[in-house]
């Protein structure tokens, strides 16, 4: 009966962590880029700008970091970081931070 008690117990606090672990992981992986402002557009919360490869692109802007679009300009350099899904594909920009240097 103690076995049995104990295996509940496991099972429980293992799906604790799983639940705590699970939004964590829907997030996805995030990268910096550092990058300069060419445009932005907030009514459709979207920026392009060019990295530091001098590729220019376009993404959407998401969550906290659209409040940030009201205080950058084109030409700023910032640093952007950008939310990808679980198989690596760019989902947009999360967050944007004025450039150190």
């Amino acid at each position: 009966m103690k076995k049995l008690a104990l295996w509940v117990c496991a099972v429980f606090v293992a799906g604790l962590v799983l639940s705590v672990a699970s939004p964590a992981l829907a997030a996805g992986k995030t990268h910096d880029v550092t990058a300069t402002i060419v445009s932005i557009d907030v009514e459709n919360k979207q920026l392009t700008f060019k990295d530091d490869k001098g590729e220019q692109k376009t993404a959407p802007v998401m969550g906290k970091a659209v409040d940030e679009l009201k205080t950058i300009k084109a030409g700023d350099k910032v640093t952007l970081t950008c939310t990808d899904n679980d198989k690596g594909e760019h989902m947009g920009v999360s967050g944007i931070k004025a450039a150190q240097g």
